[in-house]
């Protein structure tokens, strides 16, 4: 029996996942894990927990973890095994590389590598990159996309998106051989959103393939590989709800084909004797060893429920919020936010912000300890942008005077924790 016909033959009640709630559109919303979660504040008092901190590991999706649920009774081992439960294992798994290809819009023929997260398939990518491959990439990236490369030319962050595409350009014209531009979709620090479709258009001009970073885009909003003609696209699961340890990196298959696998063992071989015979196929190729077939279920699952509920809603109810957050900020005298291109750009649900008088520590352990908000502070992996919007040269992760706060929100954030962390702010500066 086909692994396909396995799958095909799963019970329906085998796979739902718990009612969602309606929106006023009539789209169906998944709830998140954890939206009842209570915390400890000063005083002893119990308080219901605001989640603001969503770009740096996103609450489980229900549906997600009924996916994950559905398919525990019959884990097993893929595509080696002949057992029922191992092909029904492998359907699954497979099933959940065609989904993710279809949620993002990818070609056909791309491959679609399952890895830990975004940064195990930035590094992928650059074990596969053709010898002499220059990289180029903005000082604006976070560190997945700033570190990996072994031969790279970094740029400044730019004034304005104009100025990002003029200075790839430059750079690009002056490079010979291969080259790869690398770009984030949505800025992990700012949430500003890239002109990805003009700088692929400028890369592929200059014979260069571009790498977008979608870590912090896909959760927030719908992203296509084929008509943004994107060559690779990478990001992770636990900014997608699907905290199960599992990531992707999807793109064209050639170098990923000829490049050294990423790891060497079971199932990245057709052969092994006196000499090694690696599959040609990428995606074998670069998932040897038991894969995490849970963690790509779960994506695949993450996928399938946003797709379901649509981007209108979601889309909608986050610029609500998030522009209700940034006026918020703007309101109180001392907090500054931090902004590349301006108050007036694009952006997903995440902000970063500065308070006059605090480090960004206190801040963020004031907001957990007395109000029962949960944000980040630091320097969010992206250390040279960081310093460079708070016009800062040095200074390491932990020092206070050069880190923000970053609040950042998704499905199961509410008006009320946003107005709460617009009060608890206004109490901190009013000290």
């Amino acid at each position: 029996m086909s692994t396909l016909t396995i799958f095909n033959s799963v019970p329906a009640q085998a796979v739902e996942a718990p009612a969602a709630t309606s929106a006023p559109s009539g789209r169906l919303i998944p709830a998140v894990l954890g939206a009842d979660l209570e915390v400890p504040v000063k005083g002893g008092r119990l308080v219901s927990y605001a989640n603001l901190d969503y770009a740096a590991s996103a609450p489980c999706l229900e549906p997600v973890s009924a996916a994950v649920a559905a398919a525990l009774p019959a884990y097993s081992s893929v595509h080696r095994g002949a057992g029922y439960a191992s092909q029904l294992t492998t359907a699954r798994y497979e099933q959940s590389r065609h989904t993710v290809r279809a949620f993002v819009g990818a070609r056909p023929d791309d491959a679609v590598i399952f890895t830990r997260n975004t940064t195990d398939a930035t590094n992928l990518l650059a074990r596969c990159l053709p010898e002499g491959t220059t990289v180029v990439v903005f000082d604006s990236e976070h560190h997945a996309s700033l570190l990996p490369w072994e031969r790279s030319v970094r740029l400044a962050p730019p004034a304005f998106p104009g100025e990002a595409v003029r200075a790839a350009d430059e750079a690009l014209a002056g490079i010979e051989g291969p080259k790869l531009l690398v770009v984030t979709a949505a800025s992990n620090v700012t949430g500003e959103l890239w002109p990805i479709a003009a700088l692929a258009h400028i890369a592929h001009r200059h014979g260069a393939r571009i790498l977008v970073d979608a870590a912090q885009l896909v959760p927030h909003r719908r992203l296509n590989l084929t008509a943004l003609d994107l060559d690779y696209v990478a990001f992770s699961g636990h900014k997608l709800y699907a905290p199960f340890g599992a990531g992707v990196l999807i793109g064209r298959r050639d170098w990923l084909a000829e490049g050294e696998p990423y790891l060497k063992g079971g199932g990245a071989v057709r052969s092994v004797g006196e000499t090694t015979e690696w599959h040609d196929d990428p995606e074998p190729r670069h998932e040897a060893g038991t894969p995490n077939v849970l963690g790509a279920i779960a994506l695949a699952a993450a996928c399938d429920a946003l797709t379901a509920t649509g981007w209108t809603e979601l889309v909608r109810e986050e610029e609500r919020l998030i522009a209700r957050l940034r006026a918020g900020l703007a309101s109180i005298e001392g907090v500054h936010e931090l902004s590349l291109w301006g108050e007036d750009h694009p952006r997903v649900g995440i902000v970063s912000f500065v308070v006059d008088g605090y480090s960004a520590r206190e801040v963020a352990e004031a907001l957990s300890g007395e109000y029962g908000i949960g944000v980040r502070d630091g320097k969010f992996c992206a250390h040279p942008f960081v310093r460079h919007l708070l016009g800062t040269a040095d200074g390491g992760c932990e020092d206070g005077t050069a880190s923000a706060v970053r609040a950042s929100i998704g499905i199961g954030s509410t008006q009320e924790h946003v107005d709460r962390l617009i009060e608890a702010l206004r109490d901190l500066v009013g000290r």
